[in-house]
């Protein structure tokens, strides 16, 4: 009888270019948990302990205490997507959802959230074409949580 493989304990992201050869697919739930357990595409235990808010996007790439790196893929998920040319239509769409604190993936001209058909029929009643959609589901982080954004210095 083979021993049980040891699971891969990752504790930090890594800014790494080089190529992994381990990889694990995640559902936007899972990405946002800070501490969660699951195995690579190949079958090996991962284990992750994150600071917590911390969302994992795709393409980041862990690093485990053996020195292995893991990288992140999005899995497809059950989405619904709303497109138009009309910005007001869309911006609208917007701030319905984000007045009920939807995580939103932003796009041109489209949103896409997860799956709900009561937010579908809601979209549906403000005139937007609801499609639905099995996708990999990649939401704004919000305004505090991005390093890439420019902030103003107000003077706090």
């Amino acid at each position: 009888m083979s021993e049980p493989t040891p699971l891969l304990e990752a504790d930090s992201l890594t800014t790494s270019d080089e190529p992994c050869g381990l990889v694990v697919v995640a559902n936007f739930s899972e990405r946002q948990k800070s501490r969660y357990k699951t195995q690579t595409q190949c079958g090996r235990p991962l284990g992750w302990f994150l600071t917590r808010g911390q969302v994992l996007k795709e393409g980041d790439v862990l690093r485990c205490r053996t020195g292995e790196s893991v990288q992140i893929r999005a899995a497809c998920e059950a989405c619904s997507q709303v497109e138009s040319d009309n910005t007001l239509a869309l911006m609208t769409a917007a701030y319905h959802l984000g007045n009920r604190h939807v995580p939103l993936q932003l796009g041109l001209g489209f949103l896409r959230y997860q799956q709900d058909h009561v937010l579908d029929e809601m979209l549906a009643g403000l005139g937007l074409v609801v499609s639905h959609q099995s996708l990999p589901f990649h939401p704004e982080s919000g305004a505090y949580h991005t390093k890439s954004m420019l902030f103003i210095n107000h003077g706090h």
